[in-house]
């Protein structure tokens, strides 16, 4: 298991950003199952007006994308380590194809996040998962990449 603390140790992610609160499972270069409780404090309620209907409050499925995410990072990172080394550069979100949600979380919910690798390589890592709130599978994504990229990719202005 690994805590928040953790967490902020292995990836770059800060509040608000931060989108996963603890590692309850994780098995390195194979799967990993996260949590995030969601609460009313969160910053996408802010603002909102009283007494809108309950589905005002049903967490962003963006946030939820993101969540599901964070916790693939984790993994891959996690799996880096285990085999002594560690992804090269900045890992980023490349994409997410067959995506589906089925329900949604609101505040008081705990969103479990399970995250399966389907390849690990240096450079770039697919993973497909599933995201609960209790029994009830809420969002499955069929696959999802990431790359990790040099700083010096990514902090490159516009070209002429």
């Amino acid at each position: 298991m690994l805590e928040y603390a953790e967490l902020t140790a292995i990836l770059p992610h800060r509040h608000p950003i931060l989108q996963i609160d603890r590692v309850l499972e994780v098995e390195p270069g194979r799967r990993i199952v996260a949590v995030k409780a969601v609460t009313g404090t969160e910053p996408c309620f802010a603002g909102l007006t009283d007494g809108l209907p309950a589905s005002a409050y049903a967490f962003p499925p963006a946030l939820i994308v993101e969540s599901l995410g964070q916790a693939g990072a984790a993994l891959w990172v996690l799996s880096a380590r285990a085999g002594g080394d560690e992804p090269r550069g900045t890992l980023v979100f490349g994409a997410a194809r067959d995506f589906r949600f089925a329900g949604a979380a609101y505040p008081g919910d705990v969103m479990r996040h399970e995250v399966v690798v389907e390849s690990l390589k240096p450079n770039s890592a697919v993973m497909r998962g599933e995201t609960w709130v209790g029994d009830r599978r809420i969002a499955v994504v069929g696959s999802m990449l990431a790359v990790a990229r040099p700083e010096s990719e990514l902090a490159a202005g516009p070209t002429d």
